[in-house]
């Protein structure tokens, strides 16, 4: 008797689901050879093959146009590798540094920035344990790396997705973190919550805790339908147990690039204890073409949010800068200096719904 699927990972099963066309399949499987394919049986159920503009399929159903590649696209978008002094360790920032712990993931999103490096199709196979986890050695050279560098504050455990994890694996981890003093901050980037909301169990609520150590749990969400019961649930779970959450949501062209749309993703999360931390521009992600929205939309979108949103429900709206020069807010700008004035400390403000306003600051007036 066969084992049945668990998830959905060759384009043969996606035309047998109904969520990609027959005559798909040929070219799907060029897809595949290259980008790394998973959606698990809950995601696949939930994926209504009718609705071209369904936001679950357009995320995590492989499209043709993944092998649209323009010339601007790029293998390492935000410089990754450039910034990795050993496998495992990514240090852009001073007081932070990434630790790539696995490098797959449940599922795979169709405009991942680390496409070319996560999942089992991927280069990144030669640099783990053929588990997708980083070896032993490699796990200890890392943890060397952040104990001799001081300045680290914080540690985010990233990958692929490290809640794939096992809780007694997680645990280990977390006891060798808790006896690096300067670390202060332990933060795990990941869907596992949206996308497998069994996984989250008590055990590995508990086993993430870290002892001296504040713990955060960045959850990756785009689309309000994202969060049904099961994952508010096991949302709920990471929370109780004492951990912190923010979301990150990447702007996506048919996916979310509508402010009404985010407006109900940010309240959501909101109303459910989790923090809007960061909305992204899209990355120049070879084959994602079809998802990229231009920054003036965004701004014009997180406009129409700051006129209608708490401020607990904004995100900051950032550009991860290409070549590895980090991440920089790309909003709209609400004030500016008057040319003619700017020894008096005259300037222009915009206020929510788009009207200017003269603004003095009277720290700028010349003493009297």
């Amino acid at each position: 008797m066969t084992r049945p699927v668990t998830s959905l990972k060759r384009a043969s099963e996606l035309v047998a689901a109904g969520l990609i066309s027959k005559s798909d399949q040929p070219k799907i499987e060029d897809v595949a050879q290259r980008y790394a394919i998973a959606i698990p049986q809950n995601i696949a159920a939930r994926i209504d093959p009718h609705n071209s503009s369904d936001p679950l399929a357009q995320q995590f159903v492989p499209s043709i146009k993944e092998l649209e590649h323009q010339p601007h696209e790029q293998h390492d978008p935000i410089g990754d590798e450039l910034k990795s002094p050993l496998t495992g360790i990514v240090h852009r920032y001073p007081d932070r540094a990434l630790l790539k712990l696995v490098s797959v993931c449940p599922i795979y999103c169709r405009f991942c920035f680390r496409r070319e490096t996560i999942g089992p199709t991927s280069e990144q196979k030669q640099n783990s344990s053929p588990s997708g986890v980083l070896s032993e050695d490699q796990l200890q050279a890392a943890l060397d790396y952040l104990k001799t560098h001081q300045e680290i504050w914080e540690v985010i455990i990233t990958g692929g997705d490290p809640l794939i994890l096992s809780p007694r694996h997680i645990k280990n981890l977390n006891q060798k973190l808790a006896t690096i003093s300067h670390i202060k901050v332990v933060r795990w980037h990941t869907r596992v919550p949206v996308i497998l909301p069994e996984h989250i169990t008590t055990q590995l609520c508990q086993a993430l805790k870290c002892d001296g150590k504040a713990v955060y749990i960045g959850l990756h969400t785009n689309h309000p339908e994202e969060l049904n019961s099961q994952a508010l649930a096991a949302c709920k779970r990471l929370i109780d147990a004492g951990h912190m959450m923010v979301s990150q949501t990447v702007l996506l062209k048919g996916v979310n690039d509508d402010a009404a749309i985010l407006i109900k993703l940010m309240r959501k999360l909101v109303e459910n204890r989790i923090k809007p931390y960061y909305l992204h521009h899209t990355d120049l992600v070879p084959g994602t073409g079809h998802f990229r929205v231009s920054i003036e939309k965004g701004q014009e979108i997180v406009q129409t949010m700051r006129a209608t949103l708490s401020g607990l429900a904004q995100p900051t709206y950032v550009l991860d800068i290409p070549g590895a020069h980090g991440k920089v807010p790309i909003g709209p700008t609400y004030l500016s200096p008057n040319s003619n004035q700017k020894k008096t400390g005259s300037h222009t403000v915009m206020d929510p719904l788009g009207n200017k306003h003269l603004y003095n600051d009277p720290c700028a007036l010349p003493a009297k």
